[in-house]
């Protein structure tokens, strides 16, 4: 906690619109500074955007952003978990380059050293930043020899080192279908529900943050007073709140609130969804991606492991996790783009079953292409989806995006979770004058989340996915 805040900033009063990943872990924020918040969120709970389950500790799922991005995701990452301590599924992440694919692993050495080199600076910087393990631990190459020894080795019941990741994957890899070495790497797992867990209970035990769910906010009026009025209805009933502060963190219906507010900025956002799948396994998987161009038949396969032998898939193409006319952008006339109609009717009435199963048997026939018994996968659930999106113009962003209209009016636009506390301390810093050192010895974000019980968190969690109507198992480590 940074001490001896002046009162005046006390007093102050913060408005955080939007209660997903970004809208909360700023409003964590602020509580643990002992700054007075009011989040409001139209679901009944918090965290309810798309599909989230890797923690990109470096990017490499993304071969073609820049290095910039994939050490801002790799630092972004790290205070992740420490902020989010119970909510990460600690299993490394494969990569493979498809024979098919232009792709070859060697040309991601130069970046996975640039990671490690700064990985070890962190470290040397601060102690507590060593959460992806040893720095000479960050990554492994794995040749076809080092597979074909390992494909008749039982996993042991404890794992203690890369190798023992590899076998489940040894023993069921096509070999012929992807070129080698194999890369492993200390990208890990993030968890939606217990994010969602997490995040309700700490801010309904801070005495900072006045939490208003099932609440949609109508308007909202910059005054005379250089004050922001925000009108709101809960249950029918109409209420304003006075705030000093506005911060703008609604996801894919940010440019609502721009309209509102009459401050236009240019965007995307873009419809995606993930797929749930069971396939009765005894071993620790690890998360396993296969590259590939985005958009093509050929677009990247992501298997994401949970517990009780579920996994979630993504397919980048236009049959799968992408979807044809997917992309919309802001116009002249509004700063909210327009999804097509089909999308909107998901967003708010859920999918066609037809379709959703479909596409998750699509999902799966495209993971067969490398692991030929993964077709034994059943229909698990309804899709994970949402709509994500993009500031800007550039589609291939992946890390934070923040911006500011005047002192008191910020916009939260993250693409990757990954990149919450961040925008959380930009918008600290920018409104609050708070210098980023101070910001890094205060803790993060509040005591009420550091003790929280691993207990409470299961338990709420999975009740969240129950009522969301998914697995339980995907809100379990």
């Amino acid at each position: 906690m940074i001490k001896n805040i002046p009162s005046t900033l006390k007093s102050k009063r913060i408005a955080v619109i939007g209660g997903g990943i970004a809208g909360s872990t700023i409003a964590l924020r602020l509580a643990g500074l002992d700054i007075n918040v009011t989040l409001f969120e139209e679901g009944v709970s918090l965290v309810n955007g798309p599909p989230v389950c890797h923690l990109h500790a470096g990017g490499n799922l993304y071969p073609d952003i820049s290095d910039h991005q994939c050490l801002t995701l790799l630092e972004q990452s790290i205070a992740t978990m420490k902020i989010y301590p119970h909510c990460i599924n600690k299993r490394p992440t494969v990569i493979a380059i498809p024979q098919r694919d232009a792709g070859n692993i060697e040309t991601l050495l130069p970046r996975l050293e640039l990671l490690t080199q700064r990985y070890k600076s962190l470290i040397q910087a601060d102690e507590s930043n060593k959460v992806l393990g040893d720095v000479d631990d960050y990554y492994q190459m794995f040749s076809r020899d080092d597979l074909e020894l390992l494909k008749n080795t039982p996993q042991p019941a404890e794992i203690t080192q890369f190798s023992d990741w590899m076998i489940p994957l040894a023993k069921t890899l096509n070999f012929d279908s992807v070129k080698f070495p194999l890369l492993m790497v200390q990208e890990y797992g993030l968890s939606l529900f217990r994010i969602a867990a997490s995040t309700e209970l700490s801010l309904k035990a801070s005495s900072s943050c006045h939490l208003l769910v099932n609440t949609k906010v109508t308007n909202v009026n910059y005054t005379a007073d250089k004050t922001w009025l925000i009108t709101h209805s809960e249950n029918g009933n109409q209420a304003t709140t006075e705030v000093d502060y506005l911060i703008n963190a609604c996801g894919y219906r940010t440019g609502v609130i721009d309209d509102m507010a009459d401050t236009p900025k240019e965007r995307m956002v873009e419809f995606k969804a993930a797929y749930i799948t069971h396939w009765q396994q005894s071993e620790r998987w690890p998360e396993v991606v296969f590259h590939g161009q985005r958009g093509t038949p050929e677009g990247m396969a992501q298997l994401t492991p949970y517990p009780d032998g579920y996994f979630q898939l993504h397919g980048m193409t236009e049959e799968i996790t992408l979807f044809k006319n997917g992309l919309a952008k802001t116009t002249d006339d509004s700063a909210q783009p327009k999804l097509d109609k089909s999308f909107i009717n998901k967003l708010v009435q859920g999918w066609d079953k037809e379709e959703s199963d479909s596409r998750t048997q699509k999902a799966i026939n495209h993971i067969v292409h490398f692991i030929p018994s993964f077709n034994d996968a059943t229909i698990a659930g309804r899709p994970l989806f949402g709509a994500q999106q993009i500031p800007g113009k550039d589609v291939s962003l992946r890390a934070y995006d923040v911006s500011f209209e005047g002192q008191q009016y910020a916009r939260a636009e993250i693409v990757k979770a990954s990149s919450a506390l961040t925008v959380a301390d930009q918008i600290i810093h920018k409104l609050f004058n708070y210098s980023y050192a101070q910001l890094s010895d205060s803790n993060k974000p509040n005591t009420n989340f550091m003790t929280l019980s691993e207990s409470d968190i299961d338990k709420l969690a999975c009740s969240i996915a129950q009522d969301r109507n998914y697995p339980t198992s995907l809100a379990k480590i």
